[in-house]
């Protein structure tokens, strides 16, 4: 089956430079400035501005004074008419925000007779820094107001091919007769970005089908089961048994041991496994818990100090092979952190990893655990072959063009998956980016990834409370 269209909005490579004024320069320099993103429909997203030393005054004296707010025009040819982009420092190549559209969103977006863009907003530096986490759209209240900078979106053909909305100097401010305005950089482009999009059709915990989806139309190409691991069950692989049952399964309450299996799940969280299954019944993925999940001391919480642990696994010449690491953690009264490491062992003599996420996602409602390299350094990836591209990942490349050391050890970049967390149990949907799928055990690895991070969130859950149906003891 095809991948799913999807396009991308990203916004990047902010900076600012301030007119010469000392109070203008006092007004920004204690540090860096904020900008606000907003897309109509999405959530804002806030961003530290750089300030960059001004070098060259050509491009301010050609161009005369701007109003506050800033409207551009919907193509590369003001790029072309301005300076080349600030310094190459390392935050010039920084991604600001990114908006993610479906095809259902795409459609719309089409379809509207009003015009569409991205509103930026310029606010200046205080004492406070930049912002830290969630209280960053906060911090903006506190802070003056330089100027907004509209850029009109034309996506007529972003399904096809990437096209660059905006990427120059903006002028800023500059309200009052005399006033010298600031310059304000940024990049703006939309992108293609296809993806295999996968569904559960039910709870992990229930061994559902998954089914490819696309649009209106569902495909099963993987069935999973969920079980508690038994000592020694890694060491080989081995054909499913066609007699378990299909429902939620009873072997996670051991049959009839009575109350031993349920004070288990009071007192710790340990040994649960999801096996991905392709079709023919062959185990093409597993996610299993490594590390139990377990109150901290004096608390009823897993904390961040003592964080449970999966590791994610993929078939390998009649074995299992760690591929990944998860960990994961209450955070908070609502919150699920994680940090995702990639296992690599084919690099050096001694195993290495790479932290490709470590974030929190909330549990109340619909949240989204994302890994996206979007704007980082590129990271080595375990699979045979794969692709990307050095903007966003939406190209490829052949391992060939830097020599034969890269061949075996290609690369995460752009955006690779995200799967989504219920408040309350469901069925997670989960997007893997199609420069990283080149066989059945990538996608499916990435599925399994999926499930243990549904099943982190109940494990977590405080204790002793009752888990839910499917992990509780079974008459």
């Amino acid at each position: 089956m095809d991948p799913c269209p999807f396009v991308r909005i990203l916004v990047g490579n902010l900076a600012l430079k301030l007119p010469r004024s000392p109070s203008a320069a006092c007004e920004s320099s204690s540090s860096n400035c904020l900008a606000k993103v907003r897309f109509k429909g999405f959530p804002t997203q806030v961003a530290t501005i750089p300030i960059v030393q001004e070098h060259d005054d050509n491009h301010q004296n050609s161009q005369h004074h701007r109003p506050r707010h800033s409207s551009l025009q919907s193509s590369s040819s003001s790029a072309s008419s301005s300076n080349p982009n600030p310094n190459s420092s390392s935050s010039t190549h920084s991604l600001a925000a990114c908006f993610n559209l479906d095809k259902s969103q795409i459609d719309k977006f089409l379809q509207s007779k009003k015009p569409k863009s991205l509103n930026i907003e310029i606010y200046a530096g205080d004492d406070g820094g930049g912002p830290s986490s969630s209280a960053a759209a906060c911090c903006c209240s506190s802070r003056k107001l330089m100027g907004t900078v509209v850029v009109p979106l034309d996506l007529r053909k972003a399904e096809f091919r990437p096209s660059v909305m905006h990427n120059g100097w903006v002028p800023i401010g500059g309200r009052k007769k005399g006033d010298e305005p600031a310059h304000f950089f940024l990049n703006v482009r939309v992108e293609p970005e296809p993806r295999y999009v996968f569904q559960f059709e039910s709870d992990p915990v229930c061994s559902p089908q998954i089914f490819q989806v696309q649009g209106s139309v569902k495909q099963a190409v993987f069935t999973c089961k969920f079980n508690l691991r038994n000592q020694g069950d890694r060491s080989s692989l081995s054909r499913p048994d066609s007699s378990a049952p299909t429902g939620c399964l009873r072997s996670i309450t051991g049959g009839g041991d009575g109350g031993s299996q349920s004070n288990q799940f009071t007192k710790d969280r340990k040994g649960w496994t999801i096996t991905i299954h392709d079709l023919s019944g062959s185990p093409v993925a597993m996610a299993s818990m490594v590390t139990p999940f377990v109150p901290s001391p004096g608390s009823d919480r897993v904390s961040r100090s003592n964080p449970g642990a999966w590791l994610i696994l993929r078939p390998s010449s009649g074995t299992w092979k760690s591929w990944g690491r998860l960990e994961a953690w209450r955070e908070g009264r609502k919150g699920l952190g994680y940090r995702f490491d990639l296992l690599h062992d084919g690099i050096t003599a001694t195993p290495t990893t790479s932290t490709l996420v470590n974030s929190v996602v909330s549990t109340k409602g619909r949240g989204k655990f994302a890994i996206d390299m979007t704007g980082t350094a590129a990271t080595p990836a375990c699979s045979p072959h794969s692709s990307c591209d050095f903007g966003s990942g939406s190209g490829s490349w052949s391992g060939s063009e830097f020599g034969l050391g890269m061949l075996s050890q290609p690369i995460y970049k752009g955006f690779v998956m995200s799967s989504t967390v219920e408040g309350k149990g469901g069925q997670p949907e989960v997007e893997i980016g199609i420069q990283h799928v080149n066989c059945t055990e990538d996608a499916a690895v990435f599925v399994a990834l999926a499930a243990a991070v549904d099943l982190s969130k109940e494990a977590c859950r405080s204790f002793p409370r009752r888990l839910r149906k499917g992990l509780q003891q079974q008459a």
